[in-house]
């Protein structure tokens, strides 16, 4: 594994002197300032926030979560790609992935000639990235490979990765250090992931507190290595043997997993390490965490506010491949709220009509989608998405309940 054959940390100290690696933006705030404004902003969730967060018309009651849409990570991402496109007008501009997981962000950014590194089967396609282009690293990070190899070609490096993100690689960077390994939790395809998992040395990603609990099991001696392997074959650094492995462990975690889960997921691992090694070698086995992201933490402390309100159903707005997203949805289902995932406001049509994706499900269409009579309606939106979206998804349901 390449966090095992170079010292992670170095390299970034290097990265972070070069004169063609930037962090901090190009001082064009301003200029891009009446195009995000434009794009991403709306004054009629102003209003509704200005208003208790809840909106009525006609028959349609909208109540907002008190904490929902851009937070300030993806806020900075998203300027800083703006301002790329302004101070470098002329030059190619790539983004490893998606520069946020919102579909009309992204698009904006298309139609700004901003060009994304093409994905076949898992894989990265950098085969057209050149000496001199711009590439811009995503809110959720890069993985070290990915860093060195743009190094290497002579690109310039505009690095909008969340500083929570940057907190999580320096807590499995200490987890290293100290020969510890790390235990992540998130999704192992998620790129987030895939870039905190290239910083740490041992690892092992856990998806929920199901295989948090095959793992614990194991280390108190009531698994099978070979069902263990079979089951954590692919979340696993290489070389990665569970007998040794997981006889020193650190917690950390994607951003946007479920907070409640996480913080489950680490007082698992303290418990199963204090009866494996008791109290006194605990610090020895076990290593703390506090890697949750607050703003996944406020929206989700909002959307459980939200789901304690009289609601006919719930809307969450997001990309479908956003995890903090996903974990909204949850927690409505958990409460037993009919809601609806959708990732653009052109998902509601005429005809009373929604094409959602319901949870860990395929897209389908939902028709009649508004019941009859007074209706309170729920939204919410993940991390990633602007007002402008969340406005445009109100005056549909809007224009539903007209008479």
């Amino acid at each position: 594994m390449w966090g095992d054959a170079v010292d992670t940390r170095a390299f970034k100290r290097s990265l972070h002197h070069s004169e063609r690696y930037n962090r901090r933006g190009f001082g064009r705030a301003e200029e891009v300032a009446g195009s995000l404004e434009q794009a991403y902003q709306s004054a009629l969730i102003a209003t509704i926030r200005e208003q208790g967060y809840e909106l009525r018309h006609g028959r349609l009651t909208i109540k907002l979560a008190e904490a929902f849409g851009f937070c300030w990570g993806v806020e900075r991402a998203v300027a800083m790609a703006y301002e790329t496109r302004r101070h470098y007008p002329s030059e190619r501009i790539w983004i490893t992935n998606e520069i946020i997981h919102n579909p009309s962000v992204n698009d904006h950014l298309r139609q700004m000639n901003v060009q994304f590194i093409q994905v076949e089967e898992g894989v990265k396609d950098f085969s057209e990235v050149g000496t001199g282009d711009v590439v811009i690293l995503p809110a959720f990070g890069a993985t070290v490979q990915e860093m060195q190899l743009l190094n290497e070609l002579g690109c310039h490096i505009v690095d909008t990765t969340c500083p929570w993100v940057s907190k999580v690689w320096n807590t499995v960077e200490k987890h290293k250090k100290q020969a510890f390994t790390s235990i992540i939790h998130g999704k192992v395809k998620h790129e987030e992931t895939l870039a905190t998992s290239s910083f740490a040395g041992t690892y092992l990603v856990v998806l929920d507190t199901a295989e948090a609990q095959m793992v614990c099991d194991y280390i108190l001696g009531q698994g099978d290595r070979a069902a263990f392997m079979e089951r954590f074959a692919k979340t696993c650094s290489p070389g990665f043997d569970p007998e040794c492995d997981l006889a020193r462990v650190g917690v950390a975690n994607q951003t946007t997993m479920l907070k409640s889960e996480t913080e489950d997921i680490g007082r698992m691992f303290e418990r199963t390490m204090l009866a494996r090694y008791g109290p006194t070698a605990l610090n020895d086995h076990f290593l703390a965490f506090n890697t949750i992201c607050d703003a996944t933490q406020e929206r989700q402390d909002a959307m459980f506010s939200l789901v304690d309100e009289p609601l006919d159903l719930l809307v969450v707005i997001g990309g479908y491949n956003s995890s903090n997203t996903t974990h909204l949805q949850e927690i409505a289902i958990s409460r037993g709220i009919r809601s609806f995932h959708i990732d653009t406001p052109e998902r509601i049509g005429p005809g009373n009509r929604i094409e959602h994706k319901p949870l860990g499900g395929e897209l389908e269409s939902v028709a009649p989608f508004l019941p009859e009579g007074l209706l309170k309606v729920g939204i919410t939106s993940g991390a990633s998405t602007p007002d402008r979206v969340v406005e445009d998804v109100i005056r549909h349901l809007m224009e539903l309940c007209e008479p």
